[in-house]
């Protein structure tokens, strides 16, 4: 199991610009970042899962895409939340 209901209730806390925000740009970028990490680790102990592997390229490209549409839209935004999430970019 990638993510329990828990956490991701709490991702969602954490990174809603509103109550009952579920859906920005921001709670995307940190459930995908969740995801992704999740199946980094998958992949150290599966090196041969490649049918996972193409869902990861398919995540971290959403993830990217959602990244620059913040940055386009607020460069302040998406610095804080490259920093709070940890991605190097």
């Amino acid at each position: 199991m990638s993510m329990t209901a828990e956490r991701k209730q709490a991702l969602i806390k954490d990174f809603a610009l509103k109550a009952g925000d579920t859906g920005s740009p921001e709670v995307q970028v940190a459930i995908l970042t969740e995801r992704i990490g999740y199946l980094t680790e998958h992949f150290k102990t599966h090196a041969r899962d490649n049918h996972s592997r193409r869902g990861l390229l398919k995540m971290v490209s959403q993830r990217r895409q959602l990244l620059d549409y913040v940055k386009r839209q607020d460069e302040a935004r998406y610095k804080s939340l490259i920093e709070r999430l940890g991605i190097r970019r």
